[in-house]
């Protein structure tokens, strides 16, 4: 109980003031960035999982950067000046896939900062669960004259994660309540249960979907207009109306969609 009532009195006065004071003795910019944010992460944020205040790993790891001293949860930082582009650049491309399949793959927290006002603009979680191989491009090899001739890294597409796949703490500099913070996090545990990257991926290609039609309720006709996409992301598919059908059936059953009747749904997140 001390632990939880000591948490929502600190969460209660979030600051979205960077520390100016810890850049003074670095000159690369990507320095300044990594030290600025990741010491705002460490005195601001808390697990969107269970609430708990995260911990950050010792330097160096090849993956994460915090974690969750009590859930186990892990998260891997990614910060920028002003505005995340359509895409993240990462690491390896053949590690990235192999981590999508573990256990132990972090989620992402997105942070972005003015930098002449030192101030946190938006800091959102993406959930690991949203990660599947088709947001994943893969980058050219490194030229034959480069330090690391050949190496194939990859990016992150962000254009193809569903706008619930973002949680955010601050948004446009306002901060969000804890509550709501733990509330968006619980309503896309479900794709967790998904083990298959094809299904999962699936759910995820029919959210993105709904997204687009930009709207709270829709019908059927108006899914089927993605048909031509779907069919270019899985070629050896020939049933593309049926998977639709199946997959707003499955968001239905777990509570992100209403059947409404005749063919149309609404969303209820």
């Amino acid at each position: 109980m001390y632990r939880a009532v000591m948490c929502d009195r600190i969460l209660a006065n979030v600051q979205t003031t960077l520390n100016a004071k810890l850049s003074a003795g670095y000159s690369s910019a990507s320095q300044k960035s990594r030290i600025l944010t990741e010491s705002w992460v460490d005195e601001e944020a808390f697990c969107p999982s269970c609430g708990s205040t995260i911990k950050r790993f010792a330097n160096n790891r090849p993956v994460a950067d915090f974690f969750c001293p009590d859930c186990g949860e892990q998260y891997e930082l990614k910060s920028k000046k002003n505005v995340f582009g359509n895409s993240i650049a990462d690491g390896a491309y053949a590690t990235m896939l192999e981590r999508l399949e573990s256990n132990t793959n972090p989620s992402f927290f997105l942070l972005t900062y003015d930098p002449d006002a030192f101030e946190v603009s938006n800091f959102c979680v993406i959930p690991k669960h949203f990660f599947v191989p088709q947001i994943i491009e893969k980058r050219k090899p490194l030229s034959p004259t480069a330090r690391r001739a050949g190496w194939v890294g990859c990016n992150i597409s962000l254009r193809n994660i569903p706008r619930t796949g973002r949680i955010y703490y601050i948004r446009n500099r306002q901060v969000e309540p804890k509550e709501k913070v733990l509330e968006n996090w619980k309503k896309t545990l479900f794709l967790g249960q998904e083990k298959a990257m094809t299904s999962r991926g699936w759910i995820l290609d029919v959210m993105t979907c709904i997204d687009r039609l930009g709207k709270k309720e829709f019908d059927l006709t108006e899914m089927y207009s993605f048909e031509k996409i779907l069919e270019e992301r899985y070629p050896s598919n020939r049933h593309i109306r049926d998977k639709i059908r199946q997959q707003l059936q499955l968001l239905r059953d777990r509570g992100y969609l209403e059947f409404t009747g005749r063919g149309r749904y609404r969303v209820t997140t």
